[in-house]
């Protein structure tokens, strides 16, 4: 499907190497394009967030589609080029070895602007004179080739297919929305931060953070502002303190009496700053906030978002976010994911063993080598995926080898190509960026020359976490493809309208909860079985059904914020 000027809208039907098998046919638009095909299997196009939103304000429904440009970033990454233009002018620029475009930077988001997020992002425009169609097709057919021509043709075939997916789902999701009270987000605000200055003016330092900035000054005899990090280690400094940075880990290591007002205006200026009445203004709309999705924007293809900080709602603020009425939130966490896809893609039989309990995986490890002592267990596995592997870490780490001898080699054999600055991929081939130098090609650089020390341990741990967390993120976007093909299937009512990681929250009436959860937790293991094949690991769900997401509460998950 390609777009014209005007509206118009052509498509024709494709053979398996991506080849014309049949005319073009001339439609009025996206929705009467598909309308045309209901029968077509998939939709090759050139970018679902140009395309989709269209699609879903004429009410049509799109089982699976094929992101030329999505697909065009993996492929390049997988080439070595990561980062470079993925536009269909770019790459059908690389096709006829022309000067490649540079894709457009992404749009200033300003508050009175909100409504024209959901407008489709101003593309490169095609050279003068060419056909969009024919240039689709065209890119598409090397795409199919090149595609071909890796190492694992069908995995990289299943991670494109799953990288598209994401984008309908994204697009779907923040058109959507997840629901949310602004009274309710106003009235929190109110007790955390204190009430609204007369006349509402926002120029000034919300009450409570006022009040907190002068306690800090007075502990420290001297007038300190806290949002500033240099005066703060200099107010330190002076009061016999050494701190190297403000993180929060670090000051509660200090017996001061700053640290304690300290902390508390650090958490408070976090939602001032991050989710504060200006965010509230932006970005919630009739009851809806719309964050805009970026699937793949993390370079492990964990997902961003355009503004919004959709993936870092603090658990206060979740209480802004409730149901409609007559409906609730199926709230599902993956439990202990990226463990168990290490067992999953090392292969590892003791560790598949015992991923393969639906139960607490930590515990499950601990009685089969660590004395029963749960902590123990998870910061082992934790440190070898996070890459612990000095001090307490090491001793960890060689009590896990002897456990799991598969498990941790494979982490480390992706932690020793990436400090000798060679690429790695993940299960299903999605491949890390270079070192930042431009170095790094797959088999470049293969002797650590000129990298060595901090430098090449930090690049071995990326890489070591990257081959698991690349892997979770492609499980969890076959699992929203599963989950939205399911809803659509059953005829439910049912939206998602969330997913960060390995979260995802479904808003739907309260008469569909446990169809929705049970089709959540059959998508956790179906999407194992696809990425990764016939194994014994289980990829269960923590779920909860719930008026308001923030009681939800903690589930067996564990996320990057338990890495040692």
């Amino acid at each position: 499907m390609a777009e014209y000027p005007g509206g118009e809208v052509r498509i024709c039907p494709l053979d398996a190497a991506g080849r014309p098998a049949g005319p073009a046919e001339s439609h009025a638009g996206p929705g009467a394009a598909v309308r045309a095909r209901p029968e077509a299997e998939r939709w090759v196009w050139r970018s679902s967030a140009a395309l989709r939103p269209r699609l879903l304000d004429a009410g049509r429904w799109v089982a699976r589609c094929y992101d030329v440009e999505a697909a065009e970033a993996i492929l390049l990454g997988y080439e070595g080029a990561h980062g470079a233009p993925r536009s269909l002018p770019a790459a059908l620029a690389r096709l006829r070895r022309l000067p490649v475009p540079e894709d457009p930077p992404p749009r200033a988001v300003e508050p009175e602007q909100q409504g024209s997020l959901f407008d489709p992002e101003p593309g490169v425009p095609l050279p003068p004179g060419t056909d969009p169609l024919r240039a689709l097709l065209e890119v598409y057919a090397g795409q199919v080739a090149r595609t071909a021509a890796v190492r694992h043709p069908e995995r990289m075939r299943l991670l494109l297919a799953a990288e598209s997916a994401g984008t309908l789902v994204a697009a779907e999701m923040s058109r959507a929305g997840l629901p949310w009270r602004a009274d309710l987000h106003r009235r929190l605000l109110d007790e955390l931060l204190g009430e609204r200055y007369a006349g509402g003016r926002e120029d000034l330092e919300p009450r409570r953070l006022a009040e907190l900035a002068e306690e800090v000054s007075r502990a420290f005899g001297a007038p300190v502002r806290p949002d500033l990090p240099a005066e703060v280690t200099a107010a330190f400094r002076r009061a016999g303190f050494a701190p190297a940075s403000t993180r929060s880990w670090e000051l509660r290591q200090i017996d001061h009496p700053a640290v304690a007002p300290l902390l508390e205006y650090k958490k408070l200026y976090r939602i001032h700053t991050a989710h504060g009445r200006s965010w509230l203004r932006t970005w919630v709309r009739e009851g809806r906030f719309r964050p805009v999705y970026l699937p793949g924007g993390a370079a492990s293809g964990r997902w961003t978002t355009h503004g919004g900080g959709a993936l870092q709602i603090p658990r206060v603020i979740r209480r802004a976010v409730v149901a409609d009425p007559g409906r609730r939130l199926v709230v599902a966490d993956a439990d202990q994911l990226e463990p168990r896809v290490l067992a999953a893609v090392s292969r590892d039989p003791a560790l598949m063993t015992v991923a393969a309990d639906p139960g607490d995986l930590y515990a499950a490890a601990a009685d089969r080598g660590f004395a029963g002592d749960r902590a123990q267990a998870k910061l082992a596995v934790l440190g070898a995926v996070y890459g612990q592997t000095s001090g307490d870490g090491l001793r960890r780490l060689a009590a896990l080898r002897r456990r799991f001898p598969a498990a941790v080699a494979y982490v480390d054999e992706a932690a020793r190509a990436g400090e000798r600055g060679r690429l790695v991929r993940t299960h299903l081939g999605r491949t890390c960026p270079p070192w930042a130098d431009g170095a790094g090609a797959e088999g470049a650089g293969a002797d650590g020359a000129g990298r060595e020390g901090a430098a090449a341990r930090a690049r071995g741990r990326f890489t070591r976490n990257f081959v698991v967390q690349g892997s979770a993120a492609e499980w969890a976007l076959l699992m929203l493809a599963a989950l939205r093909a399911a809803l659509h299937r059953r005829g439910l009512a049912a939206e998602l309208v969330f997913f960060q990681h390995d979260e995802v929250i479904v808003h739907c009436p309260e008469r569909e909860t446990e169809e929705v959860a049970a089709a959540v937790r059959a998508a956790g293991e179906e999407a194992g079985r696809i990425a990764f094949g016939e194994t014994p690991v289980r990829f269960p769900f923590t779920v909860h059904t719930v008026r308001c997401y923030a009681d939800a509460g903690p589930g067996l998950s564990e996320s990057a914020d338990d890495a040692p």
